[in-house]
């Protein structure tokens, strides 16, 4: 039985999106592709509103965080965070042999700028967060935390993992000024998993020059070597990118501040059903997701809940690591809309009342 996926990823894909994907095949070393690749590249720069070099590579958008670690660092970065994807974020640049100095908050709090203080060393070559912490459905101030990190080391990069809030969310690239932001297309993108982007600053790329040992696949040097003349570095999911492009010309229709204003609507009627029928959101005031809504479950036995929820024809997630148990956490991003959503409550309406029976 095919199910409406209101989950945190991957995420719900349209019957036209589908379609789009649903096209002859092409090899990589073509004038087919080039023209491909650069329409991508370009339309994703209008739709982030930058002008900076994007990297796109086959794979999870964990790729492009550890070739983010390996190309930007050579030995000590700061990491910032409030959840297990926080978390991982700095075991990717350990695991990869770097120093990583954490500031960590309590889960459901968004790290601040006064969490910082004194934090940003001399030594530090880069700092490093989750825009949109997907484990508890909080969203960081990227505007203010960056200006902390400059205040404190201008020539820290600024590297962000944007996974659950790009395409949704405006980061306002023109105010954080990052240096490195990844994505992927299974999340705010309504696409399939598979391909992996990095939006790159010059100061970044001119700093991957000088590190050594950054591997292969996902080299910032290589890539962006290979991208400049419309290539991939190794062979793409041809496929997935007439998908991608044929998202971004939908959201050049729709427009990106359409777009973000209703990701935020989505949320806002979310957050008002968890306060009337749960124990309301888990996140800390004024720092919600407008992508993903974690909510407080008190004693509902989400299994039985959720079993209900499928049976109708809808799926939502679970909560994630240590408020797993705690809570759970509806996807609304990507082509879902007001009514859509509307849809979705009314039917978790309709399992509470059958679970009093």
């Amino acid at each position: 039985m095919s199910r409406k996926l209101y989950t945190v990823g991957p995420v719900d894909v349209a019957e036209d999106t589908l379609k789009a994907m649903d096209r002859p095949m092409i090899t990589h070393r073509t004038k087919e592709y080039k023209e491909l690749h650069k329409n991508i590249e370009q339309k994703l720069q209008e739709v982030l509103n930058t002008n900076y070099d994007i990297l796109m590579v086959g794979g999870s958008a964990t790729v492009l965080l550890e070739g983010a670690a390996r190309s930007g660092i050579s030995k000590k970065s700061l990491g910032l965070t409030s959840g297990s994807f926080g978390d991982r974020s700095i075991e990717v640049a350990t695991t990869n042999g770097k120093m990583v100095d954490v500031v960590k908050v309590p889960l459901g709090k968004a790290v601040k700028p006064a969490d910082l203080a004194g934090k940003v060393a001399a030594d530090t070559e880069a700092v490093h967060w989750v825009s949109n912490e997907s484990s508890s459905g909080v969203y960081c101030d990227s505007i203010a935390l960056a200006e902390e990190v400059r205040s404190q080391n201008p020539d820290s990069l600024i590297m962000i993992d944007a996974v659950t809030s790009m395409l949704a969310m405006d980061l306002h690239f023109d105010k954080v000024q990052p240096d490195s932001v990844v994505f992927g297309t299974q999340k705010a993108f309504a696409l399939p998993p598979g391909m992996a982007f990095a939006a790159v600053s010059p100061k970044f790329l001119a700093k991957a020059e000088k590190v050594e040992n950054k591997g292969f696949y996902a080299d910032f040097t290589k890539l962006k070597e290979k991208n400049d003349e419309n290539y991939a570095l190794t062979t793409p999911p041809v496929s997935l990118m007439y998908g991608v492009d044929y998202q971004l010309d939908k959201m050049l229709k729709e427009g990106m501040a359409t777009r973000y204003r209703r990701h935020q609507e989505m949320a806002d009627m979310v957050r008002k059903w968890a306060k009337d029928r749960m124990q309301g959101v888990f996140p800390e005031a004024g720092y919600e997701s407008n992508t993903i809504g974690v909510v407080n479950r008190g004693d509902l036995d989400f299994d039985k809940f959720h079993s209900i929820i499928k049976s109708k024809g809808m799926e939502i997630s679970n909560g994630y690591g240590s408020a797993k148990n705690t809570t759970f956490r509806i996807g609304h991003m990507g082509d879902l809309t007001c009514a859509d959503i509307q849809k979705l409550l009314d039917v978790m309406d309709e399992a509470l009342e059958e679970m009093k029976q």
